[in-house]
């Protein structure tokens, strides 16, 4: 059995902001039956010490980056947790990364610097006498964690996941001494990016190896388009690096069991969830397709290109229900949609019973992002006979199969993917969804090849034991 410590800033069912969350809570349990005992160390944010019961104190630091601190150790939910209690850095209201003021922390730096110290100390001392073999670390808010390893002489394999590569964790240079760092490795070859302390960059560059959460992204993240300036980086690790598609929760989400929804066996079964979805969102009935979108409001997510494409799409009957927020203006233009048609109707937040509603009732989500890493609003889809259209980029196009006229002779297609993203192309992506819509024997194949797909974590946990396997023989 393998013993892997899982460093993550997010973690379901404790705190979430987004997919990290997902995998750092499924991945433990999608690796036991594989032989590995993953151990996860994750910050005490007030929500998740208010949800801990009899922890352990296992690990005490006098001194942790500017304060006292503790690492607790407990059990929650089928997970095995190390919780670092740092008052001086955790215990303060908004996001884990956010002031009530929708600012970053300032400090945001030093918080994570020392989430990763804490990891390469449970590496090096062992936590309660357990000790890991290798150290897992979660996006830039763990990229210091294999650096650590490396100049603190652990000899203890580690592995980068990069699950969003646009977050980049950076500091002043000036913040070298508060962050424990070498200035021998603020250079090129190092941590350094334009002047700058990079915490990802520092992960990217000292991790024995490196995984993002798609093979399609992890090709893109090669390129100038995509890697957000750390191309260059990512071309020379090429070799270490490995594309592993994210699953989703098969209990969590099951048109079976689901109790958000009415429940239904089948994908035939959609008509009385859609009717109650149309009520809740006040939407009319309607011979064409109910689309949906469950996101973040962002230049990202290719919503301000669905804003120019959707009354075309409406004039021909689709109708669209929209939960989500994020970018102002972008909530603004949408509400402003809805009022002027009766086709569209938003709700500006988030609320997980209602998603799940959502995927139940609709016929289609859409998913028009420039890049993105996985998704898993998409997989949500597939599982729900509810058919993306998606853009054709990062896991959207790993896990979407498009509706070509050969995918569909063949009888394999399960969705429709746009390329380029264009509005244009978008709208023309729309009008393709209302024609299959309205050819029942072609939607009804599409949707039973969208449910029999596999999305769980079965394959990808097998992976990344094989490639935990992989390091920790070779260590």
């Amino acid at each position: 059995m393998t013993r892997i410590l899982s460093v993550t800033s997010e973690c379901v069912p404790l705190v979430k902001t987004g997919g990290l969350a997902d995998v750092a809570g499924a991945l433990p349990g999608a690796l036991a039956p594989l032989g590995h005992e993953m151990r996860t160390l994750l910050p005490g944010y007030p929500s998740v010490m208010k949800a801990l019961k009899k922890p352990k104190v296992v690990v005490e630091d006098d001194d942790l980056f500017g304060g006292p601190a503790r690492v607790l150790s407990t059990k929650l939910g089928g997970l095995a947790l190390f919780i670092l209690d740092a008052p001086h850095l955790f215990d303060r209201a908004g996001t884990p990364y956010l002031d009530i003021n929708g600012s970053d922390f300032p400090d945001n730096p030093e918080r994570f610097a020392a989430l990763s110290w804490v990891a390469m100390q449970i590496a090096r001392d062992g936590a309660d006498g357990w000790m890991p073999e290798l150290v897992h670390a979660h996006d830039w808010q763990a990229g210091f964690a294999p650096y650590y390893l490396k100049t603190n002489g652990v000899d203890v394999p580690s592995v980068l996941t990069i699950h969003n590569i646009a977050f980049h964790g950076l500091a002043p240079g000036d913040r070298l001494t508060s962050l424990r760092l070498d200035p021998a490795d603020f250079g090129e070859q190092g941590f350094e990016y334009w002047g700058q302390i990079g915490a990802l960059k520092a992960g990217l560059q000292f991790a024995t190896a490196l995984t993002t959460v798609s093979p399609t992204y992890a090709r893109e993240l090669t390129t100038p388009e995509f890697g957000m300036g750390l191309d260059g980086v990512l071309r020379t690790r090429a070799a270490d690096l490995t594309g592993i598609l994210n699953g989703i929760d098969l209990e969590v989400w099951d048109p079976k069991t689901d109790p958000a929804i009415v429940t239904y066996k089948t994908a035939r079964g959609k008509g009385r969830a859609k009717a109650r979805l149309r009520k809740e969102f006040g939407l009319p009935d309607a011979d064409g397709p109910l689309a949906i979108v469950v996101s973040r409001l962002s230049h990202q997510k290719g919503l301000d290109l669905l804003l120019e494409a959707l009354p075309a799409f409406v004039d021909r009957g689709g109708q669209l229900a929209l939960l989500g927020s994020g970018d102002k203006a972008m909530e603004a233009a949408f509400v402003k949609a809805a009022a002027q048609h009766a086709n569209v109707a938003v709700r500006i937040g988030y609320d997980e019973a209602l998603s799940h509603r959502m995927m139940a009732g609709a016929d289609a989500i859409l998913v028009p992002s420039r890049f993105e890493p996985c998704g898993l609003t998409q997989l949500y889809g597939l599982r729900y006979g509810t058919i993306p259209l998606v853009a054709a980029t990062g896991g959207l196009a790993d896990t979407v199969i498009h509706a070509s006229p050969m995918a569909m002779r063949s009888g394999v297609a399960t969705g429709i993917q746009v390329s380029p993203l264009t509005a244009h192309a978008l709208a023309s992506a729309l009008m393709q969804l209302i024609d299959m819509f309205k050819d029942v024997d072609a939607w009804a194949m599409l949707q039973s090849n969208a449910m029999r797909q596999s999305v769980g974590w079965e394959a990808s946990a097998a992976e990344y034991a094989a490639l935990y396997d992989r390091l920790t023989d070779s260590a």
